[in-house]
C-alpha cells in the first residue's frame, strides 16, 4: 500500500454534516468517541476534532481531536527547566486528546502526519495567540507492538511523563527542542 502525503489529504473541523458511519477502528473505544462524543465536546468547547479525508475519494481515513492541556514539572523535569532558569510550577501545552486512523489506512504514515499537524498547531498557537511549550497526550500499551501507541510517539520524539504499567502512560514533547 502506498504511503499517504499531505497532497493526498484534506483536513476538515468536523461539522455535523459529515457521515461517520463508514469509519472502523479495532480501537472502538476511539470510533465510539467519534459517533458519540466528539461533536458535543466541540460545541462545548471542550476540544476540538479534525477529520482527515482522503481528497481522491471523499473518504474519511482518520481524526485527531486537540484540546488545551499542561505539564506539572515534577522530578526530573523540574530540575532540567529549573537549570534554564524556568521556575514555574507548570507550562502551558496542546493536548493530543484522541488520534485514530481507520482500520483500511493503518501504516501509510498518516499518524505521522497527524502528530506533525498537532505540533504546527502547537506552534501557531505560540506563535499568534498565546504560550505553548509542549505537546501531551496519554498512550496506550498493547500487547501487539505493531499497535503499541507508547513505541509510535517515543518513534515520533515524546518522552514519557510517568511511567505506568496499567492505564494510559502520560507523554509530552517538547516544542522547544523539535
Amino acid at each position: 500500500m502506498n504511503k499517504l502525503t499531505a497532497k493526498d489529504i484534506r483536513i476538515e473541523r468536523l461539522t455535523k454534516d459529515f457521515d461517520l458511519t463508514n469509519f472502523i477502528s479495532y480501537e472502538k473505544e476511539l470510533v465510539a468517541f467519534l459517533k458519540e462524543d466528539a461533536l458535543d465536546n466541540q460545541e462545548k468547547m471542550i476540544s476540538v476534532t479534525y477529520l482527515w479525508l482522503i481528497n481522491e475519494t471523499n473518504e474519511l481515513c482518520g481524526y485527531l481531536t486537540l484540546l488545551n492541556d499542561k505539564i506539572n514539572l515534577e522530578g526530573d523535569l523540574k530540575e532540567i527547566f529549573k537549570n534554564k532558569g524556568i521556575l514555574y510550577k507548570s507550562l502551558p501545552a496542546l493536548k493530543i486528546g484522541r488520534l485514530c486512523v481507520d482500520d483500511r489506512f493503518l501504516r501509510r504514515d498518516l499518524g505521522t502526519l497527524m502528530v506533525l499537524f498537532a505540533i504546527q498547531k502547537a506552534k501557531e498557537i505560540y506563535l499568534e495567540k498565546s504560550g505553548c511549550r509542549f505537546i501531551t497526550l496519554d498512550a496506550k500499551r498493547n500487547k501487539d507492538i505493531s499497535r503499541d501507541s507508547i513505541h509510535f510517539y517515543k518513534y515520533s520524539n515524546f518522552n514519557i511523563l510517568k511511567e505506568r504499567n496499567k492505564g494510559a502512560t502520560p507523554m509530552f514533547l517538547d516544542l522547544f527542542n523539535k
